[in-house]
């Protein structure tokens, strides 16, 4: 397979001219907090950068660890694949991974924005109660600050971060603050390159965000945001599925210690992984590993998958 080597270019984002003029204006005298943001956006400068993929097989590992998402993942290759063709960082509409709770979606995502090689932001959707979290209040506003959108394009690396809407479906609060609101200009692309954080108060190019949405349910979704994301529906993985996931999880935990376990579990330790739920296989795996080592082994057993522990709440699919 072909390696992942991102190449990456500088992206204008604001102007630090503007930034200059914003500190000179009264907002910014009066308000300390507000004057320490763009003493930040200052030193940072203006520029992030973009990641452009260098080959069209940076999703192949997905593609294999990710067995019900591959509807989603063959339309992203042809993004991918017009991206190297063309020498320029990904796009793709923002999209909605629709299904029922702990199929792996928001773990997808995270997992999505590695294979990219770009900056990852999760943005609990379900606990937002106004738009001003997304997009700041204003700074005549006491313990006013910038919103997600400006402090992810501020302080992160990347001018095209994935930034994944938990559970957008679940986003409430008052109506007169709607949480969605902000979402109409920003997943548009012509709007999202004059975004203005109502905190900031500076031009701001939000267009290379790549918005990886999720819900349970579509129906509490407003008909304007739907329009303007490609809708998946994400089913359950098969049983041949479950035991990928199972491997991935397993080989994704080594990879982050220096444990002396096999690449690979036997396949009665697999088999049992598999007829768990994806979402509890990370939290079981740790747990059978250090019942390994207590037991002076380096290796798993099937006994070590101590499902018991999963009693007294109803299991889930997914991640």
């Amino acid at each position: 397979m072909d390696t992942m080597i991102p190449l990456a270019d500088l992206q204008p984002i604001y102007s630090v001219a503007e930034v200059d003029r914003a500190l000179e204006d009264g907002a910014a005298k009066r308000n300390e907090g507000l004057k320490s943001w763009y003493d930040r956006m200052r030193e940072l400068g203006g520029s992030r950068y973009i990641i452009k993929p260098s080959t069209a097989a940076a999703l192949d590992d997905l593609y294999e660890t990710s067995p019900n998402f591959h509807a989603v993942i063959d339309d992203l290759r042809k993004y991918l694949a017009l991206a190297v063709a063309g020498n320029e960082a990904v796009q793709f509409l923002p999209m909605l991974l629709l299904g029922e709770p702990g199929l792996g979606k928001t773990y997808f995502a995270k997992r999505l924005a590695q294979a990219l090689a770009t900056g990852y932001e999760f943005v609990s959707m379900s606990s937002l109660t106004a738009g001003w979290v997304l997009t700041g209040a204003s700074a005549q506003w006491h313990n006013a600050r910038p919103g997600k959108v400006a402090q992810t394009l501020i302080e992160g690396e990347y001018a095209n971060p994935v930034v994944v809407l938990d559970e957008v479906d679940k986003a409430g609060g008052d109506a007169r603050y709607d949480p969605m609101g902000a979402l109409y200009g920003l997943l548009e692309r012509d709007t999202a390159r004059d975004f203005k954080d109502e905190f900031i108060d500076v031009d701001m190019d939000a267009s290379h965000i790549l918005w990886v949405a999720t819900a349970n349910d579509d129906s509490a979704i407003p008909e304007p945001i739907l329009n303007r994301m490609n809708v998946y529906e994400i089913d359950r993985p098969d049983a041949d599925g479950s035991r990928r996931i199972a491997l991935a999880v397993y080989r994704e935990i080594l990879d982050a210690h220096r444990w002396a376990f096999p690449a690979e579990p036997s396949a009665n330790v697999l088999d049992k992984l598999a007829s768990i739920p994806p979402r509890d296989m990370r939290k079981l795996l740790l747990d059978a590993f250090g019942t390994a080592k207590l037991a002076g082994r380096d290796h798993l057993i099937a006994e070590d998958i101590d499902s018991r522990k999963l009693c007294g709440r109803r299991a889930r699919v997914g991640f």
